[in-house]
């Protein structure tokens, strides 16, 4: 086999659209684009949201909110996670945690929140705790360091 004699699989192409050859083509005079207009001349590309000059929408509608740079997005995490997932004794840190596929991303840090019941003593080491999950480790025998 040489590479002339090359050719693509039955199917998988389609016959060039041969505009503007005639009207015995079909597609011949106005080549398929109709009469006049933007979307008949040459290099019309309209841009999506373009609306014909008025004002946009993206632009019609107010701003709204404001992104806060010095604010920190925690990855959360909730004390009946820390139950399911690990064994009495353990000390559970970042990397625990993500190890154990409680979280894919740690963002700025990990905070513990106090939804759900933990039975088990831990030794929690994370960025943050809510006020209720420092009471539920403790009382659970665990113990909590921010770090």
């Amino acid at each position: 086999m040489k590479l002339h004699e090359l050719s693509p699989a039955a199917g998988s192409t389609r016959e060039v659209k041969r505009i503007g050859r005639g009207h015995g083509s079909g597609n011949g005079k106005t080549a398929g684009k109709g009469h006049k207009g933007q979307k008949a001349r040459s290099g019309a590309a309209i841009r999506p949201g373009f609306e014909g000059g008025q004002m946009p929408l993206q632009r019609r509608i107010p701003k709204r909110g404001f992104n806060n740079i010095f604010g920190k997005h925690f990855a959360i995490v909730n004390v009946s996670d820390l139950e399911e997932k690990f064994e009495a004794g353990a000390v559970v840190d970042t990397q625990a945690i993500v190890e154990a596929g409680l979280i894919k991303n740690t963002e700025d840090g990990i905070k513990v929140l106090g939804n759900g019941e933990l039975t088990k003593a831990l030794t929690v080491k994370v960025k943050a705790f809510s006020k209720s999950a420092i009471e539920k480790i403790e009382k659970a025998g665990g113990k909590t360091e921010v770090i």
